[in-house]
């Protein structure tokens, strides 16, 4: 039977266990938005005490245009690269592997933060985001934030990341294409098929395979269910993540869509598992479930009885880097 301390392969990358510490902001950069010494002390706490075998650091924005609130990280110039290297030398020290998340914000970015006007997929209010109406993304557009996303890739290589995560969910860019609730298009890139709704997608991964080369894993936080009439459903996930697969991503990564990280309704353990489970059975490649996870052994259980072949554990680790030995039952 796997546990959770049992190594794990992701692509060429060997992980001591399962156990993952996901992405949570902490809104602690300079003002320059560069990985601060805070920054650094945090992270550097929970690889040393969190019993973790792979950080995956808070949402970096590989555009100012995509930057989603005061006090992001940016990833977006090489200027940034110190910084992150700083952080990753302390968590490689306490021998636990790290990734970088890189993302774009789309219609959930303010104008008062990024200087720009918001884009989508279309001209839609975001849910959680009515003060302003995005413009929509001309495929030209959509061709230049490709580059932005392997030009921040291949910076978080340099900076001795261990591999890179996309973030497509939570409401952010990539989500509100896969998304039917903010993607009204009818072009190449538009919601009449998952195909079609995972194109930008494919672009991104492919723009950052040739930029990065094969031995660097790349991960994809898919944002796989809307929960919500008329959105994206797990069906939907399940199709997408094989798309992913094929298209040569090592890792998924499965949390909630448009209405962010919870569930409605559910608060429960592994509350994704009703993605997860399919996804697994889908797919060859390692699965990562997080959500309600507070205590080790909540997190064995998941993964015994095959919800998935990764725990992560958010919020408990948030508040306490020693949550593992003070959550002990």
């Amino acid at each position: 039977m796997v546990k959770l301390s049992d190594p794990i392969m992701i692509g060429q990358l060997s992980l001591a266990n399962r156990l993952v510490m996901p992405p949570m902001a902490t809104a602690k950069a300079a003002e320059d938005d560069s990985a601060t010494d805070e920054v650094c002390n945090y992270y550097r706490e929970r690889a040393k005490y969190s019993q973790v075998g792979l950080i995956i650091t808070e949402h970096s924005y590989v555009h100012v245009q995509g930057k989603a609130h005061p006090g992001q990280v940016s990833i977006a110039t090489d200027e940034m690269i110190p910084g992150f290297q700083r952080l990753t030398d302390c968590i490689h020290k306490e021998g636990v592997k790290v990734f970088a998340q890189i993302s774009h914000a789309g219609s959930a970015a303010l104008s008062r933060t990024t200087g720009q006007p918001p884009i989508g997929p279309s001209t839609v209010y975001h849910p959680k985001q009515k003060d302003e109406l995005p413009m929509e993304m001309t495929v030209h557009q959509i061709h230049e934030v490709t580059v932005w996303f392997a030009q921040a890739a291949l910076r978080a290589k340099q900076s001795g990341f261990d591999g890179v995560e996309i973030h497509s969910a939570h409401g952010y860019l990539l989500n509100q294409f896969f998304s039917p609730l903010a993607n009204h298009r009818t072009d190449e890139y538009g919601a009449h098929s998952v195909e079609n709704r995972t194109r930008f997608h494919r672009e991104i991964i492919h723009a950052i395979r040739e930029t990065v080369g094969d031995a660097f894993p790349i991960a994809m936080r898919i944002g796989g269910c809307d929960y919500e009439a008329g959105g994206s459903t797990i069906d939907d996930c399940v199709e997408a993540c094989r798309i992913f697969e094929k298209n040569g991503v090592d890792l998924l990564h499965l949390t909630g869509g448009m209405n962010g990280f919870v569930r409605p309704g559910h608060s429960e353990p592994g509350y994704f598992q009703d993605m997860s489970i399919p996804v697994k059975q889908a797919v060859k490649i390692p699965v990562l479930l997080t959500g309600g996870v507070t205590t080790i052994a909540q997190a064995e259980t998941l993964i015994a009885e095959g919800c998935a072949d990764m725990i992560g554990v958010g919020r408990a680790i948030f508040r306490d880097a020693h949550w593992a030995d003070n959550t002990a039952e």
